[in-house]
């Protein structure tokens, strides 16, 4: 068995490994190996590794999978310790791994963790895929130490202190792969977006912790796959964040919780659409909905199986407020405004 197996899922990416990969082989460990899982990519992304990059193992998929069933895949291949699900456009540091490595060498109670994630772009804010940890509020929107729907903080080192969070970003997830495949790995379905924080949920409820360690820091581009503002990309967010819902939440909490979300999510259709004037995305959240109606008889045993793997009634990083009130009314745009109950 390995110790360590960093996995970078490829499609049709060789400008991203051209640009980043060397920097993962330079300052990544010895007990560390890489992978490049390529799905069934058309582009010379293999052929670019087979020349300048020959030590880095690759798993061929036979067609494009998504990120979850691409990730899938690749690692029932993969005998290791330690996952860490890397994306292709990620700059690490200086030894981003061994922090990772000894905090959870050290802690057996954890599942998962992840280094601050900051901007490539701008290195002196979060990136707003993970930023420094992260958490959902009552009606399952995400947000970060460090990120509020589209409000970036600059890193002043205001969240530096090691935090147990709700949700890892799948930019840079550090996994063992026990708990990955005991809480069932990442659901296919999703296909891309959501998939690692209905992971994390799954973890935490079975006992299972998951953390941010800011003594490891690297730098995420974002937006590779989908841009914001894509159709597609808010379709694949409501769509699957909704199945996670139904999934995840308590029985107390099942019906209350989801008449609130049909609400709110017409009501941001209704915004899209009159306010941004922005009808392409306004009739995504409206399939995603319809989407979401169609499939959800298929997680009813999903569902059955986590309520019945719950250890913990209650899981604290899911906080008790509505983020889009504290925002939007109360006007409270950084992590630190929000309240600490």
């Amino acid at each position: 068995m390995e110790k360590i197996a960093i996995v970078i899922l490829n499609w049709n990416g060789r400008k991203m490994l051209e640009q980043y990969l060397s920097g993962v082989i330079m300052y990544s460990r010895d007990d560390a190996t890489i992978y490049v899982a390529d799905n069934n990519s058309t582009d010379d992304s293999m052929a670019y590794l087979e020349q300048y990059a020959s030590e880095v193992k690759t798993i061929k998929l036979d067609q494009n999978y998504g990120f979850a069933g691409g990730y899938n895949r690749a690692l029932k291949q993969i005998d290791a310790e330690y996952y860490v699900l890397l994306n292709s456009d990620v700059e690490v540091t200086h030894h981003w791994l061994s922090p990772l490595v000894e905090y959870m060498d050290a802690h057996k109670e954890v599942a998962a963790c992840q280094p601050k994630l900051l901007s490539y772009v701008d290195k002196d804010k979060f990136e707003y895929a993970g930023a420094s940890g992260g958490f959902i509020d009552r009606f399952g929107y995400p947000f970060c130490r460090g990120r509020l729907f589209e409000t970036v903080e600059a890193d002043n080192g205001q969240y530096d202190q090691v935090e147990q969070v709700l949700w890892a970003t799948g930019a840079c997830l550090f996994i063992r792969s026990a708990d990955y495949w005991k809480a069932d790995g990442l659901d296919e379905r999703f296909f891309a977006h959501n998939e690692e924080i209905d992971l994390c949920w799954r973890l935490n409820i079975m006992g299972r912790r998951v953390v941010c360690l800011t003594n490891s820091v690297v730098y995420h581009l974002g937006g590779g796959t989908l841009p914001k503002g894509n159709p597609m990309k808010t379709f694949l967010n409501f769509r699957n964040n909704l199945t996670m819902l139904y999934k995840c939440l308590p029985d107390n909490e099942l019906r209350h919780v989801m008449r609130w979300r049909w609400f709110l999510d017409y009501l941001a259709a209704t915004k899209m659409l009159l306010l941004e004037m922005n009808m392409g995305e306004c009739k995504a959240v409206l399939k995603a909905r319809r989407a979401f109606k169609k499939w959800l008889p298929q997680f009813k045993e999903d569902r059955e199986r986590i309520q019945a793997s719950r250890v913990l009634a209650t899981v604290p990083e899911r906080k008790p407020f509505s983020l889009l009130w504290q925002y939007y009314v109360k006007g409270r745009k950084r992590y630190a405004d929000l309240p600490k109950s």
